[in-house]
């Protein structure tokens, strides 16, 4: 059905806003809310049940994938002392079945807790867990596991070796003992057939650091003299990741094997904790000096940091690739957490999903990687799927998408924009920070020039709730800026949710590209690709009246320029198993 979207309507909702969310979330916390139901995702990865944060040692092993993670059994929020790898396996990443932990505190050196790590395969393909403990004085250790019966597809159970710790931190590097954690996926070393490991860190002076440590054998590790990779105060480098990417080529590359450097660039992945992003380097690598030299780097000015790409704007965090070798691939997963209060997460029993795992590879000009939901993922899709072609969607439309299940959906739309003059200059006295230009240019009010325009997900009958994904395009010095924004401002009458509107830049040119979105639903899930994967925005959110078949789904256009709906595609998705007992 098609209505007029007018700013008089948004004024007069805005002036019932308090009204409405007083009375409608008392009405629906009181009589048809299951907080553990409503908001769990039915195709995202995650525990039946308590708390679960980063991924670790994500591989492929006799024809099974296994994903292991941060979990707390004990309950649904974060301890400090309790955390376990969880441990489930899949045929296909979408369908899991739960198995027993690999790794729980046991020893001195982990008693602590058993914190995030990566998989190795070694020489005999036999896969090896490097990961942190920390120890009965609070200091990180790094120690390795091996499977106690490397025949087994499920790697049921796991060793720790009698060696452990087998790396320590350098106190007389400046290297904090609680700083010194999360060992990449190790590579080996062609010219001298070592084993080389990233250890992320950070030095006395808040300088972040990536720590190199060399071995012949896989247990006697020694550290380099001068660190992988290092910049000035931004804290802590955690979870970092390593790996090679092809300049022209979507298929993956494994890290240990040699290959014409002319043909690759190596990825650099870093997780800052003093801001809770994810952010990647390019760069070229020397395998004979270990020298890495990032095209770009971490660079302060006045004391605000330039930052270098991100891989996701939203929420999303510790993220680790792996190299699938059944379909020639890099897959990223990613920690995606809660925007729900504590208390709620106690109540719902569980808190933390994993990301859709992403393929990645690198884009044509070298600039970026791009990022895609590994195809397995559209199994799910209940087809035929809703269409749309050649729509124009003049200023100040509402279009809803019906046949649509809209709290479980995967929808692909594509923009056509035209009258590119008449977009809205950026005024170089704004901040130029996509994130507060979103929030200042956000759905909820009528703008001037081209956007916003794109979806409404998780939308109530009266629009008292949705999240808006869209674009606006701006004019700056005879070229365009393309802004896409994840507006969760009116995502959820319970205000103390995080509410937060993310954006980012996409680097595409509206005078040659279409401008398209794909966003995934899922419940409390709204993780959204724009410009064919350039640009990722994951979030979360909580609506009181938009669940289940009371969501809907709408694509808008709130500027004062026509665009066209180049295709709309919309599926209904089924639910995935998950931890099904195996």
């Amino acid at each position: 059905m098609r209505t007029s979207w007018l700013l008089s309507k948004f004024s007069f909702l805005i002036i019932l806003y308090g009204v409405v969310h007083i009375e409608a979330f008392h009405q629906t916390h009181s009589s048809t809310f299951n907080l553990n139901q409503t908001y769990k995702p039915s195709f995202h990865f995650q525990p039946s049940k308590n708390w679960m944060n980063d991924p670790n040692g994500p591989m492929r092993y006799k024809g099974l994938y296994h994903i292991f993670y941060q979990h707390n059994p004990k309950g649904a929020i974060w301890s400090n002392n309790s955390i376990v790898w969880g441990h489930s396996v899949s045929k296909d990443l979408v369908n899991w079945f739960s198995l027993q932990h690999a790794l729980t505190p046991t020893k001195p050196y982990d008693i602590n807790g058993c914190w995030s790590g990566s998989v190795t395969f070694l020489s005999n393909n036999r896969p090896n867990i490097l990961y942190t403990g920390i120890d009965k004085n609070n200091h990180q250790t790094q120690n390795l596991a091996i499977p106690k019966n490397a025949s087994d597809p499920f790697l049921r159970e796991w060793i720790k070796s009698p060696k452990n710790p087998i790396m320590l931190p350098n106190i007389v590097n400046k290297i904090n003992a609680t700083s010194f954690r999360d060992p990449t996926t190790a590579w080996i070393g062609h010219h001298d057939g070592l084993w080389r490991v990233l250890v992320g860190s950070q030095q006395k002076d808040n300088r972040g650091i990536t720590l190199l440590f060399k071995s012949k054998d896989f247990i006697n590790w020694i550290q380099a003299k001068y660190p992988f990779y290092s910049a000035k105060k931004i804290g802590m480098l955690e979870c970092p990741d390593f790996f090679p990417v092809l300049i022209n080529g979507t298929f993956g590359l494994d890290t240990s094997i040699k290959y014409d450097h002319d043909s690759i660039r190596y990825v650099l992945k870093v997780s800052l904790i003093d801001v809770s992003h994810d952010y990647y380097l390019i760069g070229t690598y020397d395998t004979i000096k270990d020298v890495y030299i990032p095209k770009n780097g971490f660079e302060q000015n006045n004391n605000e940091l330039t930052l270098v790409i991100r891989y996701d704007y939203g929420k999303f965090y510790a993220s680790k690739t792996f190299y699938d070798d059944a379909k020639k691939r890099r897959v990223l997963w990613g920690w995606i957490n809660e925007s729900s209060i504590r208390e709620d997460d106690v109540q719902k029993g569980w808190s933390g999903i994993q990301a859709i795992p992403r393929t990645l590879w690198l884009d044509k000009l070298g600039k970026q990687l791009i990022q895609w939901p590994i195809v397995e993922i559209e199994k799910l899709r209940i087809n035929p799927p809703v269409k749309l072609h050649s729509k124009v969607l003049k200023r100040g439309t509402l279009l809803e998408i019906s046949g649509v299940t809209a709290a479980q959906a995967d929808v692909e739309i594509s923009f056509e924009v035209n009258d590119l003059e008449k977009a809205q200059a950026l005024n170089p006295s704004w901040k130029m920070d996509p994130q507060h230009l979103c929030t200042e240019n956000g759905s909820k009010v009528k703008e001037t020039g081209l956007g916003p325009f794109g979806l409404l997900v998780l939308a109530s009958k009266n629009m008292q709730e949705y999240t808006s994904i869209f674009f606006k395009v701006f004019r700056a010095n005879k070229k365009h800026v393309v802004l896409m924004c994840s507006d969760q401002s009116r995502s959820s009458l319970n205000h103390k949710n995080d509410l937060t509107t993310y954006g980012a830049f996409v680097d595409v040119n509206p005078i040659y590209d279409e401008l398209s979105i794909r966003t995934l639903i899922d419940h409390s899930v709204v993780e959204s690709f724009g410009g064919q994967g350039k640009t990722c925005i994951a979030s979360r959110v909580y609506p009181t009246l938009a669940i289940n078949d009371n969501a809907h789904l709408h694509v808008f256009n709130n500027g004062t320029v026509d665009v066209k709906i180049e295709k709309l595609s919309a599926w209904s998705m089924k639910k995935a198993k998950i931890n099904e007992i195996h």
